[in-house]
């Protein structure tokens, strides 16, 4: 089980968690304000003012950039918090012991699949950021020599115009050109930190696992004991 005492990375995970939630709320609110306001008064003074007519054309690929930030940070934090579902019908026949050991060999499966999924996105992202992908098949054995036809920061997302505040960037890694659009190596810039993320929570379930400290790597029937516990209060309240 996991303390309740916060790290400072829980705390930037939650925060960042529920920053992208808000901004995914905010930008789909205010398109649909857009849209059914076209042809209103608000919506010639937005066009006028603004120059947005009918909606932000951008909105549905920033919620879609920040809906995969979601995931990947989501998919490692529940490793952390024990919130995955999983079927433990045939684990709980055993004793807590043997359930022990078999969660620790789950994890240790998860290990490795992490480790070739963050080789894998750490390879990919290596296209848009200039970087050398890495050598070997399943794990990395090196670093890929670069070439001029490998630097591919240039590449820009679809519709996300890039704002003032990051053109600091474009005599780092564009040689000065400017973007018109968001650079991709910054949305993308997630799968390989998603993919750490989830290795480092999957080693650190591995440990709680060893030490006694976690009985599993999934949410298991908790959540059935925690409705069954609200509802059995709720009707001695009653």
């Amino acid at each position: 089980m996991h303390t309740k005492d916060k790290s400072f990375m829980d705390s930037i995970e939650e925060t960042l968690i529920a920053i992208i939630l808000g901004l995914m709320t905010l930008i789909t609110f205010i398109n649909v304000v857009l849209r059914y306001s076209a042809g209103s008064g608000f919506g010639d003074f937005m066009n006028n003012i603004f120059g947005i007519n009918g909606g932000l054309i951008w909105g549905l690929e920033a919620t879609s950039i920040l809906f995969a930030w979601l995931v990947l940070l989501g998919v490692s934090y529940c490793v952390k918090i024990t919130a995955h579902l999983g079927v433990d019908s045939v684990i709980n026949l055993f004793r807590m012991a043997t359930r022990r050991k078999l969660a620790m060999l789950a994890t240790a499966i998860s290990i490795a699949y992490a480790l070739l999924l963050l080789k894998a996105s750490y390879d990919y992202y290596a296209n848009f950021a200039n970087l050398p992908a890495t050598t070997g098949a399943w794990f990395p054995t090196g670093f890929e020599e670069m070439k001029i036809t490998n630097y591919r920061s240039w590449y820009e997302v679809d519709r996300v115009p890039m704002p003032d505040w990051l053109r600091f960037i474009e005599p780092m890694i564009n040689e000065g050109e400017a973007y018109n659009k968001i650079p991709r190596f910054i949305p993308y810039i997630i799968l390989p930190v998603g993919a750490a993320l989830l290795l480092y929570r999957l080693v650190q379930a591995f440990m709680a696992l060893a030490k006694g400290s976690r009985d599993t790597l999934i949410v298991s029937h908790e959540a059935e004991d925690d409705v069954k516990e609200v509802a059995a209060q709720a009707a001695k309240e009653a």
